[in-house]
């Protein structure tokens, strides 16, 4: 029973949802029915605005165009007016610096440079802006201010540079060279100090000078300012320091003291010229053309051009001049100098436009090498050839001898010199046997002059006494000189051995004769003479007292004609002269006491035995001590 009642009301409760359901869903329809409604009438009028804005809008674009146009025409005078603001400060600048101009560039030459600048900014202003009605007068106006500003520029150069360009007193120039104190250094480490020729401030005004210049296209008149200025200051510095011009005919008429002098001074002159004022010369030239290298190249050799050449050609002239032995010293002396100078010149003398000047100092160089070479040569051929009538009457060494060993040793002075020089024309292998083959020559081409003079001689044995006084000098003097290294053990072991022959020929040929007369040979009495035996009181059977005493007479009269004659001669050289005298006493010393021991007897036996025996052995010792020394000596007493 409790079933049904339980149905009932579920199926009660199902109706009223469904009623409710329909009842929201006629709302919601009818909210549909409003919306769409709402939405008509909301097309309608937004229709209705757009017909209304694009009457709007229609009505207002006129009124825009109008805007537009006013607003195009303001930017055009704003435009306008800018470019008239330009106008105006080009005409501005323009005048105030055409007021610097016309004032001129003495009192304030760094705004006179700034005005040429505004100048030539306002030309490039003009060209650029030719739509300008009165650009062509400007440009015109401005251009002639521009040349008058250049005209006036170039005059303040030219008188600038002429005020601090004045000529370098010797004074100072000393002053820059190496102090006494470092004067044993080697010239490539001495220091020079190179002179200020124009004061450090003014070199960048001259530089801006030269810039602008170069700018207003006036290079020529500019270099030309430069090298008539710089070039007469060098010129007059130079011949203030006694650089002097020579010809030919000067120099040949010069006596060799005077010409040596020069030669020195020449030397003296080109390291101050090269190592001081044209290193100074060119530090001044970079500087004021500094960014023009082609310019500062040019303008450096233009103003030294001068000078160099009157350097360079008193060399020449020396090169070209007679040549003499004496000269080969001051030629080796020039040559050393190019030689030291040659980097330096390089240096300086850098870039095409200097090429001339270069190759002049360097043909200079190779002129004094050649020339020296021939010096040398004629040198060799003069030795040989010397027919100076000079008779050296003691046999001593002759003064050529003398003059051409101390020239050999001169030379080896410059080895160094001598080994560059010779590679000028031979490889560099074969420059130290160059030297030693030349010196050889000249060694060989005095022994040659000296077998000549030898033949003056009346007596042979003075004629070996003059070889060997002479030859001995040569090895002496080069054996202790810087030639032995040269020359070789050889040489002076080969020169040696004939000292040693001359000195025994000399022996020979001057005491053979005497020696003879103490000879036992021929003693004994082929009759006519008393002859007198062992019983009679002589050491000797069948001796001749006769023989004995014209032997002994011989003797005395040979000796003393050899003492006084030998006495005047020379041997200068000490120990030589000892050691001759000593071998000349080893032998005529014992065999005169032999003699005497062997065949006094028969002469103190009879009269006058002191007419006979008139020297002790001590005696001629003595006397023997007294030869070679080149003196004149009383007759002995008899």
């Amino acid at each position: 029973m409790g079933i049904p009642a339980g149905r009932s009301e579920v199926a009660g409760g199902g109706v009223a949802t469904v009623d409710m359901l329909t009842d929201r869903a006629a709302l919601m329809r009818e909210a549909l029915v409003k919306s769409q409604s709402i939405t008509d009438d909301m097309v309608s009028i937004l229709g209705s605005f757009d017909h209304r804005l694009s009457a709007l809008e229609s009505a207002m674009l006129p009124v825009q165009t109008r805007t537009h146009a006013i607003r195009r025409a303001h930017q055009n005078i704003d435009k306008t007016l800018k470019g008239a603001d330009v106008v105006l400060l080009q005409f501005d600048l323009s005048r105030q610096a055409e007021a610097k101009i016309l004032k001129g560039p003495h009192e304030d030459l760094e705004s006179y440079l700034q005005a040429i600048d505004q100048l030539r900014n306002n030309i490039q202003f003009f060209n650029n802006n030719k739509s300008f009605k009165s650009s062509d007068a400007v440009l015109n106006h401005t251009n002639k201010l521009l040349a008058k500003a250049i005209s006036k520029l170039e005059e303040e150069f030219r008188q600038l540079l002429l005020s601090y360009s004045k000529p370098v007193n010797p004074e100072r120039l000393f002053e820059c060279l190496p102090s006494s104190d470092h004067q044993h250094k080697a010239a490539e480490n001495l220091k020079y100090t190179t002179p200020t020729l124009i004061p450090p401030r003014i070199l960048p005004l001259l530089h801006d000078l030269a810039e602008q210049m170069v700018r207003a296209g006036n290079k020529q008149q500019l270099q030309r300012i430069y090298r008539d200025t710089r070039s007469s200051v060098l010129e007059e510095t130079l011949r203030k320091l006694g650089v002097e011009k020579l010809s030919n005919d000067d120099v040949q008429k010069m006596e060799w003291g005077v010409l040596e002098a020069k030669i020195r001074n020449w030397i003296h002159f080109m390291r101050i010229a090269v190592k001081l004022l044209f290193a100074g010369e060119r530090k001044v030239c970079d500087q004021i053309f500094e960014g023009f290298n082609s310019l500062m190249d040019q303008s450096f050799a233009e103003v030294t051009a001068r000078s160099v050449a009157v350097l360079l050609g008193f060399g020449v002239v020396i090169t070209e001049s007679k040549r003499s032995p004496e000269k080969l010293f001051g030629l080796l002396n020039m040559y050393e100098t190019m030689i030291e100078l040659h980097s330096e010149i390089e240096e300086l003398f850098r870039g095409d436009t200097c090429n001339e000047i270069r190759e002049s100092a360097l043909g200079l160089t190779r002129r004094i090498a050649k020339t020296s070479q021939e010096t040398f040569d004629d040198f060799e051929a003069a030795v040989e050839k010397d027919a100076t009538k000079t008779f050296v009457a003691d046999g001593t060494v002759h003064p050529l001898t003398r003059y051409v060993i101390s020239y050999v040793k001169f030379l080896f002075d410059y080895q160094a010199t001598l080994k560059i020089l010779f590679q000028e024309f031979e490889t560099v292998d074969e420059s130290n046997s160059q030297l030693a083959a030349v010196t050889m020559k000249v060694m060989q081409a005095l022994q040659n002059n000296l077998d000549v003079k030898s033949k003056q001689y009346k007596d042979p044995s003075q004629t070996h006494l003059f070889l060997m006084n002479n030859i001995h000098y040569m090895v002496r003097s080069l054996r202790r000189s810087e030639a032995k290294d040269l020359l070789r053990d050889d040489w002076v072991q080969r020169h040696r051995r004939i000292v040693q022959q001359h000195a025994n020929q000399y022996k020979r040929v001057a005491w053979a004769k005497i020696l003879q007369c103490l000879s036992a040979q021929g003693l004994t009495s082929s009759g006519g003479g008393s002859a007198v035996s062992a019983a009679d009181g002589g050491n000797s059977s069948g001796v001749s007292r006769t023989i004995i005493k014209d032997r002994l007479k011989t003797f005395n009269v040979q000796f003393e004609d050899l003492h006084q004659r030998q006495c005047q001669w020379t041997v200068p050289d000490t120990e030589l002269r000892e050691s001759l005298k000593l071998a000349v006493g080893e032998v005529l010393l014992p065999a005169y006491r032999s003699f005497i021991k062997r065949f006094g007897a028969l002469v103190e036996s009879g009269k006058n035995p002191q007419k006979y025996i008139r020297f002790t052995p001590e005696d001629l010792e003595h006397m023997l001590g007294e030869f070679f020394e080149g003196k004149t000596v009383n007759e002995p007493k008899r």
